[in-house]
């Protein structure tokens, strides 16, 4: 009876012992606590956004028809209508990403009622896909599913899983789930593996069709490109106006048309990092 005692002191510690060096459960997010989510697969977590880093909708220039295309799709989505998952591909810096979190502000503010949620998945983490998919499934809200600079590369499957999440499998897509991803690829893998399945493959045909079919799976293909001087110089002024930045027409085009020669390219993204350099050598904040 002693030695049996002493046995179950020993597994007791042991047993505290290893409850002490697990890790914590993670934390139950409250979806109704914010309208902005990151999803963290190691460990399962929502983690809450109580301020998302985003342009307004009306900064946005030289992508009027996106726009509208996109706020049209979301405005569908949120009103419990049918809408499209949608890729945003192109160049750097054109104002994808921008895009997706300015639409959905603007549909949150607009219907306040509906409690759209935007929920950020990481590249790394797209094959935890399906578990967040099951969150998501039974939250109580409508979610903006949306992952930013997607693409594959090398011998990466995850995309094959991807692309039954999206549109097959045996549970699909949730209808309270809409996906939205970002890629400077329009077919999101890399051309090398494309041409590397395509010299293998018995049939080459079929094997670049595998590949092509991911980007299928997208409803509705938007298109963003490097705009022209014009466009570029409308964007860096509409930056001047909102911020109230001092500075004369002439000087304003000349130093913003310096800067786009010094990076050579046009885009919304490098008007900003001008904007921010020309804050800095005003002394003056930017809100």
């Amino acid at each position: 009876m002693a030695n049996l005692e002493r046995l179950a002191e020993t597994l007791t510690r042991i047993a505290d012992s290893l409850d002490r060096l697990a890790p914590p459960p993670p934390p139950v997010t409250d979806m109704t606590q914010a309208d902005a989510f990151v999803w963290h697969a190691d460990p399962e977590w929502l983690e809450p956004v109580p301020v998302v880093n985003r342009v307004p909708l009306d900064l946005l220039r030289g992508i009027d028809r996106q726009i509208e295309v996109l706020t049209q799709n979301t405005r569908r989505f949120a009103l419990g209508l049918p809408a499209n998952n949608a890729l945003l591909w192109g160049a750097r810096g054109t104002g994808k990403s921008s895009l997706v979190k300015a639409v959905h502000a603007a549909i949150a503010e607009e219907r306040p009622a509906s409690r759209l949620a935007l929920v950020e998945i990481h590249r790394e983490d797209i094959p935890s896909l399906p578990r967040l998919l099951s969150r998501l499934r039974g939250c109580g809200r409508r979610c903006l599913l949306f992952c930013d600079d997607l693409s594959f590369d090398g011998h990466d499957t995850s995309y094959k899983s991807l692309k039954a999440l999206l549109e097959g499998g045996l549970e699909g897509r949730p209808d309270s789930v809409l996906f939205y991803a970002t890629s400077n690829r329009r077919h999101l893998l890399a051309r090398e593996m494309v041409e590397n399945e395509q010299s293998t493959a018995l049939h080459a045909g079929e094997a670049v069709e595998e590949k092509v079919s991911l980007s299928d799976r997208f409803g509705l293909w938007l298109g963003f490109h490097n705009v022209d001087q014009a466009t570029f110089l409308a964007i860096v002024q509409a930056y001047v106006n909102r911020h109230g930045l001092a500075i004369d027409d002439d000087t304003l085009r000349t130093e913003a048309l310096q800067w786009a020669t010094t990076r050579g390219s046009r885009s919304g993204r490098v008007a900003w990092q001008f904007i921010q350099d020309l804050a800095g050598r005003l002394g003056r904040r930017l809100d």
